[in-house]
């Protein structure tokens, strides 16, 4: 919509000459005859510019420009000043009232609209600054309703969020997904993944630089399970387990898991040889399966802890425990899911405890 000029002049002659040349450059354009009228039509018009004659019977400009400097809502109206005096004289007066330019009678139309579209240049942009203030404003409410009602959740959650990644952990704070403290039953993917050579180097290592190895070690791999929406179930010492598809579904967890365990073993090498280089001998094996766990929280009031139980968490753990150093072992099932897009070779049927059969697992080294 075009910008609404209100021009005020107690001449007709005038008023139409303005009209005329606003109208043609497709301006809305509203006239008043008197300072006291021109005063009511900014009430009730509420236009994006004021051309103010200065000589006036009933109120001057003068008057009627420091009216709309006392109003909050037009303090910044922008007003052109309108004279045929001295325009020296007149503008030191015009710029006490509040007038924002001037223009001398007779007038010249080229700038008249150069003046006018400067000005409303002004007016937009600050009207753009206000709305945006305004949205600001309403923004930071809802935010402030959105954190006292998430006080009570944050609190609840905080436990889970030890384990969570923070995008997950994000999510059920917002309660974009079920409860996860209620048991349920989901399939899941599951990366078990230790150190090989961790209990020989803990037999001859200092307690301070056996923490230190765990802190690099945790740090770098915790940064990829958070990169990739994992969540940790538990740490033992150099043992962790990650579960992929809960409590927040992902569209190809196999994938995403597998993916995962790639990026940990080559990140893994460059700390293995920093590693070396103070005599440590530490490799990374890890062990990925696919199928059903029951999910929920287990312990006792005061300390509890997210937990996934079944089969499956088994076999990953079995297989993590026969990956040999730098290996990633996946199951049958795995492997179906991601098969075409990594490099892979299977490693024959393994005979694992606490599975009577034997069970195909394939060893994946990289991404096609």
């Amino acid at each position: 919509m075009s910008a609404k000029v209100l021009v005020v002049d107690d001449t007709p002659m005038n008023v139409k000459m303005l009209a005329d040349v606003l109208a043609f450059k497709g301006y809305q354009v509203v006239t008043a005859a008197g300072g006291n009228e021109g005063l009511a039509k900014i009430a009730s018009e509420r236009p994006d510019l004021v051309l103010l004659d200065v000589m006036m019977p009933d109120l001057d400009g003068y008057a009627v420009c420091r009216a709309i400097r006392a109003m909050p809502e037009t303090a910044v109206l922008p007003v052109v000043m309108v004279t045929a005096l001295d325009p020296a004289q007149e503008r030191v007066k015009g710029l006490e009232a509040g007038a924002d330019d001037f223009l001398s009678k007779p007038i010249n139309q080229p700038e008249l609209l150069a003046r006018v579209r400067s000005l409303l240049r002004i007016k937009e942009f600050h009207d753009r600054v206000q709305v945006q203030a305004h949205e600001l404003a309403n923004w930071n409410r809802t935010l402030e309703l959105r954190v006292a009602e998430g006080v009570h959740q944050i609190e609840h959650m905080g436990q889970l969020k030890r384990f969570l990644s923070p995008q997950i952990a994000e999510l059920i704070v917002g309660s974009a997904t079920d409860d996860p403290l209620k048991s349920h039953r989901r399939e899941i993917t599951v990366v078990f993944l230790d150190l090989r050579g961790f209990t020989a180097f803990t037999e001859t290592a200092d307690p301070e630089e056996v923490m230190g190895v765990l802190q690099e070690y945790h740090n770098q791999m915790g940064r990829l399970i958070m990169a990739h929406n994992g969540t940790i179930e538990h740490f033992s010492g150099d043992g962790i387990m990650i579960v992929f598809n809960d409590p927040v579904a992902i569209d190809n967890p196999a994938w995403e898991a597998v993916n995962m365990s790639i990026q940990m073993q080559a990140d893994f090498a460059g700390l293995s040889q920093t590693w070396k280089r103070h005599g440590y001998e530490l490799y990374l094996g890890i062990g990925i399966a696919q199928g059903y766990a029951t999910i929920g929280i287990i312990g006792f009031e005061g300390r509890r802890d997210y937990n996934a139980i079944g089969a499956v968490c088994n076999l990953a753990s079995r297989l993590c425990g026969e990956a040999k150093a730098g290996q990633i072992l996946v199951s049958q099932k795995v492997f179906s899911f991601v098969e075409d897009a990594v490099i892979a070779e299977p490693v024959g049927e393994l005979s694992l405890k606490g599975f009577h059969k034997p069970v195909p697992a394939y060893n994946v080294t990289g991404l096609k």
